[in-house]
C-alpha cells in the first residue's frame, strides 16, 4: 500500500488498475480488504481494534500519533487503567460515531489487572 510523505489528516485510498491503468477510489477500506477492521496507523488489517498494537498508535487511548508519556499516570475508575497525561485520559472516554469508547471496550480485570476483552473473565 502506497503511504504518500504528506502531513494531513484526510486519507484517501485508491487502487491502480494496471490493464486499465485507471486509479479507482476505495471507498470503504474494509471492504476492499475482506475484513472487519483496517487500522488507520499502519493500514494492516484485523478482527479488533483494540487488541492492535503498533507504534503508529497510543496503546492507551488509541489515538494517532501515540500520546507522550508524563511521570505520573492517570487512574480510571471504570475501566481499571492508567493514562499517559490528562489528554490521553480525556481521548479514552470519547465515543466514536458508530461505536463505544475505548474505556467501555478495554479494561482490566479488578481483581488480577489481567487486560480483559470479553464479559467473560475469571
Amino acid at each position: 500500500m502506497f503511504q504518500g510523505l504528506v502531513d494531513s489528516l484526510k486519507r484517501l485510498n485508491i487502487l491502480y488498475d494496471e490493464v486499465e491503468q485507471h486509479y479507482h477510489v476505495i471507498a470503504k477500506l474494509t471492504g476492499a480488504m475482506a475484513k472487519k477492521y483496517v487500522f488507520k496507523g499502519c493500514s494492516k488489517a484485523g478482527k479488533r481494534d483494540v487488541a492492535h498494537v503498533c507504534d503508529q498508535t497510543c496503546s492507551d487511548c488509541m489515538v494517532i500519533p501515540p500520546c507522550a508519556f508524563a511521570e505520573v499516570r492517570i487512574p480510571c475508575d471504570d475501566c481499571h487503567r492508567h493514562f499517559r497525561k490528562a489528554a490521553c485520559f480525556a481521548n479514552h472516554k470519547v465515543r466514536t460515531w458508530n461505536r463505544k469508547s475505548v474505556c467501555e471496550r478495554k479494561r482490566c480485570c479488578e481483581t488480577c489487572g489481567w487486560p480483559v476483552m470479553r464479559e467473560k473473565h475469571e
